[in-house]
């Protein structure tokens, strides 16, 4: 008996030991710990089929000579459908006020109702058509919705006064909750969500395009300053009408996304802010994992929206250009590779280099396409690679410690699929040494299509601004 007890001790004690043998062996093909001291908890967007999707932002306004749905269509959703992506988002189609118009166009965001489209961007039937095709071609489409206000002649200002907002008895424009000050959009009216009818108004006007249409869901504007107790109810309505809908907030409110069934996805403003002052040298790399480790105390689901522009930022705050210069390519690998969905806005893909009108006609222009080849290489390795898929359906980003502060290195990793990325964040050429804690192996370089040997102790070196995205070899 106790040489039986023996034998079984000796057997445990050669399982740990071999246990152990192979965690040490694996140490050079798998990742080191993350250096936050928190494990991340990055849950699954609920629409299973944007795991690895991305997302377009579509000006139709500027996007053509015309500005309208069809010729959108007809020259320019099959590129995109080349190009990689997945997820069209159209900013608002709808018919905008003419009262109290900025501009000679007046603002997309300015809507008069809720369920017809802009005349001088085509008919419902030409949204019909536009939506039949991308849906043949495997594409998603996603609504501007605008829940927060509408223009000055929307048809509830005349028969439904008590859905606005009133100070002494007249209609108000937005005011922001936390000053009390107008946002100075004076262009539309702010809704009035303690008004039960009004909600109920809005919730048929979105069921409207989800059962009626066939919309795959909406990027709801401001977000913020509409209360979450209006999301609770709304959004299990929609996904009971279509349930893999996708939901996008204009904001960064953790209770979007941690309560259940709520939104798939927010917008990563702070982390865009942060990627504009490192470009500018206003900030450093250390504040990368400092966001990473709050960010991932504040969100428990969902995933992040993350970019170099859009059209708030090209027409208000300026240009990738302007705001990023020779830095622009590296904080888009940053934005394509870290842990939430890419958007591209647009004309990226044509290095648009001009802030567009936000009232006015201003036409992109489509002569070339110089950073197409750019990101097609990047959309196809998100597609492909389930490494950087969106949350856990990809792996935890997890920074590499090197001996160069002006060099951001990491990975992610699943399963056997490793994407390693090195970043000079610097205007001068910087060399790192690989050290004993990184990922040795085999790479293929995703924009080059060489192969690259890494291994400990290898100097690296890399010039102003310059990266590398590196693919395992299986």
């Amino acid at each position: 008996m106790h040489s039986e007890i023996r034998l079984d001790i000796m057997r445990i004690h050669f399982l740990l030991l071999l246990l152990v043998a192979i965690s040490w062996a694996s140490c050079k093909q798998n990742a080191p710990k993350p250096l936050p001291e928190t494990e991340p908890t990055i849950m699954p967007s609920p629409s299973d089929w944007a795991k690895n999707a991305n997302i377009y932002e579509v000006n139709i306004r500027q996007y053509t000579a015309t500005g309208t749905i069809n010729a959108f269509r007809e020259g320019h959703l099959q590129r995109l459908k080349d190009m990689g992506v997945d997820i069209l988002w159209l900013m608002p189609i709808y018919p905008i006020s003419e009262t109290k118009r900025k501009g000679t166009l007046g603002s997309y965001y300015a809507v008069s109702d809720f369920r017809k489209v802009n005349p001088a961007f085509g008919t419902m039937q030409d949204m019909e058509a536009l939506l039949k095709e991308a849906h043949a071609l495997g594409m998603k489409v996603i609504l501007d919705w605008v829940p927060n206000h509408t223009g000055w002649d929307h048809v509830w200002i005349k028969e439904h006064p008590d859905y606005y907002t009133q100070i002494n008895g007249e209609i108000t424009d937005p005011v922001n909750s936390e000053t009390g000050e107008s946002w100075g959009w004076t262009d539309v009216a702010d809704l009035n969500y303690d008004n039960a009818d009004m909600r109920a108004a809005m919730i048929a006007d979105l069921l409207f395009w989800v059962e009626e249409k066939g919309i795959d869901g909406f990027r709801m504007d401001v977000a913020s300053e509409v209360p979450l107790s209006f999301w609770e109810t709304a959004i299990p309505k929609l996904r009971a009408a279509k349930s893999d809908i996708f939901m996008l907030a204009e904001a960064e409110v953790p209770e979007h996304r941690n309560t259940a069934e709520l939104f798939d996805m927010s917008y990563g403003w702070s982390f865009h802010h942060l990627m504009n002052a490192i470009a500018q040298g206003k900030d450093s790399i250390p504040s990368i994992a400092t966001w990473l480790e709050q960010d991932r105390e504040r969100f428990k689901q969902g995933h992040h929206m993350h970019f170099i522009t859009n059209h708030d930022e090209n027409s208000w705050n300026g240009t990738v250009q302007e705001r990023m210069g020779k830095a622009a390519d590296a904080m888009a690998v940053l934005a394509f590779t870290f842990d939430g969905m890419p958007l591209l806005y647009s004309g990226q893909e044509a290095a648009l280099d001009k802030r567009l009108r936000f009232f006015e006609k201003d036409t992109i222009t489509w002569d070339e396409y110089p950073k197409a080849t750019f990101y097609e290489a990047l959309l196809d390795l998100k597609h492909r690679n389930p490494a950087i898929w969106n949350g856990t359906a990809g792996g935890q980003l997890q920074q590499i410690p090197v001996d160069n502060p002006s060099i951001y290195a990491y990975f992610r990793e699943q399963g056997e699929n490793r994407v390693l990325v090195l970043l000079n964040l610097s205007n001068a050429s910087q060399n790192m040494v690989f050290s004993h804690e990184a990922c040795e192996g085999l790479y293929s370089d995703v924009f080059t299509g060489q192969s690259v040997d890494v291994e400990n102790g290898q100097t690296i070196s890399l010039g102003a601004w310059a990266y590398q995205v590196l693919e395992l070899q299986l």
